[in-house]
């Protein structure tokens, strides 16, 4: 997991910010235990947040559940 063009960031860090920061922060790829979680993507003009959310409706095409999907059901958490 090295440094690259985008920042990585904790989950425990990222979750401390306030909006305040959230709007100043880099976009950023979110990580938990070393794992990739998500990619914060602070899209700073109008252009970027176009093709972001254009992006993002191509992904949940392909895959994801809405949040009332994930409330219903249980939390496994996979213990080796």
């Amino acid at each position: 997991m090295g440094q690259g063009l985008i920042p990585i960031i904790a989950i425990s860090d990222f979750r401390k910010l306030k909006v305040e920061q959230l709007k100043r922060l880099k976009s950023s790829e979110v990580y938990s235990d070393g794992e990739y979680l998500f990619t914060f993507l602070n899209a700073q003009t109008d252009y970027l947040r176009v093709q972001a959310e254009y992006k993002a409706e191509l992904s949940n095409s392909i895959k994801g559940e809405t949040l009332e999907q994930v409330q219903r059901e249980p939390l496994v958490v996979n213990k080796i």
